[in-house]
C-alpha cells in the first residue's frame, strides 16, 4: 500500500493506492461509523459505480477510462471516494495520471493544497472529480482522430486493413461508452443530493461536472454512430469488389462455355464440316474467334460489362 496524507487546518485528505484487504479493514477500525457492505465494497476490485448516503459520510464508486496503448483498448479504472465532514479517503490503483498529479501538486504547493482543501472536503470531491472527467475528453479526442484516419482510408483498396482498423476502433468505442454512461446517473445523484457534507451551492458546481460528462457521453454516442456507418460503408465497397470480381469471372465462363464446346465437337472421333479442310484448324480457330467477341459485343451492348 502507498498510504499518503495532505493536511491543511482540520482538512484531511488521505489517498491510498493499491491497499491489501487489511489495510481496507483497518478503515473500519479508524471509522468505525463506515458501514461494513461499504468496506466490502472497497475490497471488490469490479465494484458497479454507486453512490451510498449516510449520516455521518457520502461513499461514492466511480469509473474512469485509461488508454492501454499495447492492447489500444481504453479499460476502466475504479475510483472509491469516502467524504465525510473533515476529511477525505479516495482509494485507486495509481494509474490515473490526473488523479496522481493533483496530490502532488498539492504536496508540492501551498497555495494548491489551500484551494483544494481550504473550502472542505466537498470543494476537494469536486476538484477531484472534475479533474478526472476533464482527461476523458483527449481519449475522446483521440478516437475523433481515429476516425478521421479511417475516413481518409476508407476507399483504399487495402479493405483487410481498414476493416481491422475499423474492428479496433469499434471495440474501443464500446468499451470507453460504457465507461462514461455509467458515471452519468451517479454524477446526477451528486449534483442533487441535499446532505450535510454538501453545502447549498456545491450542486452548481457538479452541475458543472455533470454538464461535462453529459457531453462527453454525447461525443462517445455520436463517435459510435459513426463508426457503424462506416463499417457499414467498408462493409458495402467490399461487396461491390466482390461482386465485380464474381462478375468478370462469370463473363469469362459464360465466354468459355461455347468455345469448349465447340472445341469438344471437333474433338470427336466423327465426320464433320471442313475437317479435312486444309485449313480446318485456322477455320475452326475464326470461328471460335467470333463467337467470343460476338457475346462480348452483346454483353457490352445489354451493359452487363
Amino acid at each position: 500500500m502507498a498510504l499518503r496524507t495532505l493536511v491543511y487546518k482540520t482538512i484531511k485528505w488521505l489517498d491510498i493506492r493499491n491497499p491489501t484487504p487489511e489495510e481496507i479493514k483497518a478503515i473500519g477500525t479508524l471509522y468505525p461509523f463506515v458501514h461494513p457492505l461499504n468496506i466490502e465494497d472497497m475490497l471488490s476490485p469490479n465494484e458497479r459505480p454507486k453512490l451510498d448516503v449516510e449520516d455521518d459520510y457520502i461513499f461514492i464508486v466511480l469509473h474512469f477510462p485509461l488508454w492501454d496503448a499495447l492492447e489500444r483498448l481504453t479499460r476502466a479504472r475504479e475510483v472509491n471516494f469516502l467524504v465525510m465532514k473533515n476529511a477525505i479517503i479516495t482509494i485507486h490503483d495509481g494509474s490515473l495520471k490526473p488523479f496522481v498529479g493533483l496530490f502532488d501538486r498539492c504536496n508540492s504547493d501551498p497555495t494548491t493544497l489551500e484551494k483544494l482543501l481550504g473550502k472542505g472536503t466537498e470543494n476537494t470531491l469536486y476538484n477531484i472529480i472534475d479533474a478526472l472527467v476533464d482527461y476523458i475528453a483527449p481519449i475522446l479526442r483521440k478516437v475523433d482522430s481515429n476516425l478521421q484516419k479511417i475516413e481518409e482510408t476508407v476507399f483504399s483498396k487495402n479493405s483487410q486493413d481498414v476493416i481491422r482498423e475499423i474492428a479496433l476502433v469499434r471495440r474501443d468505442i464500446i468499451a470507453l461508452r460504457r465507461i462514461i454512461r455509467q458515471q452519468v446517473p451517479v454524477l446526477n445523484q451528486i449534483a442533487i443530493l441535499d446532505h450535510p457534507i454538501l453545502p447549498e451551492d456545491s450542486d452548481q458546481y457538479f452541475g458543472d461536472v455533470v454538464d461535462h460528462i453529459e457531453k462527453a457521453r454525447d461525443m462517445i454516442d455520436e463517435d459510435a454512430e459513426i463508426i457503424v456507418s462506416l463499417a457499414d460503408t467498408v462493409n458495402t465497397l467490399a461487396n461491390h469488389r466482390v461482386n465485380e470480381v464474381i462478375r468478370v469471372l462469370t463473363v469469362i465462363s459464360v465466354i468459355m462455355l461455347p468455345l469448349t464446346l465447340i472445341s469438344s465437337v471437333y474433338g470427336m472421333n466423327i465426320g464433320l464440316p471442313a475437317q479435312d479442310h486444309p485449313d480446318a484448324f485456322l477455320i475452326v480457330s475464326l470461328f471460335m474467334f467470333f463467337t467470343a467477341v460476338g457475346m462480348l459485343t452483346f454483353f457490352k451492348y445489354r451493359r452487363w460489362i
